[in-house]
């Protein structure tokens, strides 16, 4: 399982800021404000290539009531969802007696507690941080987030044992053993429907109302022979939009499903066409590498101007997502669903291709002889040589000088190429851009003697000339 994280604290310590840090995102809303966050904000985090769900949630002073006081429930729901928990707090305003009181709060929940004392910039951090031992918890930990000062000591010390390498193994085995499938989506587009038609039996409740289904459920299912699991998972909706507390936990389940898949079905209402809120779900599947498969569902009873319509759309803000296989499908009346499961095979082994170092430093030479790096300030980048880094999705890694200057456009244009001649369809590629180090970096020259009377020699015999 993914581990969860929850950041907790009084208002302004900066919990979306390091929740901004760790997710490499500005999905939070960051200002010098406190109570600017009042709602739960899940974040996909990777750290050393471990993945971790983030959740960011407002501040809690005790006491409150009206919103605030909804705003502490939700943070309280965070900390019961959460494996650990980061408890924040500033080094400049000192302990205070909200910070105790959250303190013997957060015992209550038995999880695991870690003091993280922030804005610890420009000040002394040891001084800074004494105080906070009264709380008497051993693992205290002095960050600067808006800098990232102690952040990445903070990851390695405190979040990454939570993944152990061999949880990590294990997981990757029963990844590669058989396609596990995530449906997923808003609410009422259809997903317990189809997953009934996929299964061919009424499994699980289909209720003509947002939110009937509330966890994720995983069900083994055979066909002609093949194993497969399929993941049937809550609607998510804008977070303005989740109400219920049990709502919230179902969130976290639908993106613990994402990261435990194989290959992702999206599944998009025709009738109501792709909202913000799908782009932003599909967003978190591209970013944790699932293999994806498209299915716009309701296409039964359309007429042929709707049809055209929707096929637009979907190709003008799909353009980001050309790799996945799309289908037109009605799981109602089953037309279109068999198929799917070719697009899901399809996908699941493009996700674990086989691939050589050999065969990849030929293609990468192949695609830098057709279309060069562009230069930048007068440098172009060389890529000598490729190497496979992974599967579920494919991970190429690339060697060469001035890696780091190479421009988004071409690195996708290599992923183009590298999909094309590998066959891939239905999963990303990930490009891992290596720079060699200068051997000469730092070192300077010594000058012998002759060399010095050599330089002089020829400094007084062009000085006669002039």
């Amino acid at each position: 399982m993914i581990p969860v994280i929850a950041l907790v604290g009084r208002p302004n310590v900066g919990k979306s800021t390091l929740f901004n840090r760790l997710t490499r995102s500005r999905d939070a809303l960051v200002a010098d404000l406190p109570g600017l966050t009042r709602d739960r904000q899940y974040g996909h985090a990777k750290i050393e290539g471990r993945p971790f769900i983030i959740i960011d949630t407002g501040g809690i002073t005790g006491g409150e009531v009206g919103i605030d006081g909804y705003m502490a429930e939700q943070s309280k729901l965070a900390v019961q969802e959460a494996d650990i928990v980061l408890f924040l707090l500033d080094a400049r305003a000192g302990l205070t007696a909200v910070d105790e009181n959250l303190a013997r709060e957060l015992r209550t929940f038995g999880k695991p507690v870690h003091l993280v004392v922030n804005k610890i910039d420009g000040i002394n951090a040891e001084a800074a941080i004494a105080d906070f031992y009264a709380l008497g918890f051993s693992s205290v930990n002095p960050i600067a987030a808006g800098h990232g000062r102690g952040v990445n000591v903070l990851a390695e010390e405190v979040l990454l044992p939570l993944a152990s390498d061999e949880a990590l193994e294990e997981a990757e085995r029963e990844r590669t053993k058989h396609p596990k499938i995530a449906i997923v989506g808003r609410p009422n587009v259809g997903k317990s429907t189809l997953v009934n038609r996929m299964l061919g039996e009424e499994r699980v409740v289909v209720f003509d109302m947002p939110g009937t289904t509330r966890d994720s459920i995983y069900i083994d299912m055979e066909r002609r022979e093949k194993p497969y699991t399929i993941i049937d998972t809550a609607g998510v909706r804008r977070r303005g939009k989740v109400r219920e507390t049990v709502e919230k936990f179902s969130v976290l389940k639908t993106l613990q499903a994402i990261e435990d898949a194989n290959v992702v079905i999206m599944v998009f209402d025709a009738r109501e066409g792709i909202t913000e809120q799908d782009l932003s779900l599909l967003r978190f599947v591209m970013e944790a590498g699932r293999s994806l498969v498209i299915s716009i569902n309701k296409w039964d009873g359309m007429t042929a101007e709707q049809r055209e319509a929707v096929k637009s759309e979907v190709n003008r803000r799909m353009v980001f997502a050309d790799f996945a296989r799309m289908h037109f499908i009605s799981a109602l009346h089953g037309s279109g669903v068999g198929d799917l499961f070719d697009s899901v095979d399809e996908a699941f082994n493009s996700a674990n291709v086989e691939m050589s170092a050999s065969k990849l430093t030929r293609e990468l030479e192949i695609a830098v002889a057709k279309h060069p790096p562009p230069t930048v300030k007068g440098f172009r980048s060389k890529l000598r040589y490729a190497h496979p880094g992974g599967h579920n999705p494919p991970r190429i890694v690339i060697h060469g000088n001035r890696t780091t200057k190479l421009p988004e456009s071409y690195q996708r244009y290599l992923i183009k190429h590298f999909i094309k001649v590998l066959n891939i369809v239905g999963t990303p590629i990930k490009l891992e851009l290596k720079e060699g180090k200068n051997p000469h970096e730092g070192k300077k020259q010594e000058v012998t003697r002759r060399q010095r009377l050599k330089r002089k020699r020829a400094i007084k015999k062009f000085g006669k000339k002039k």
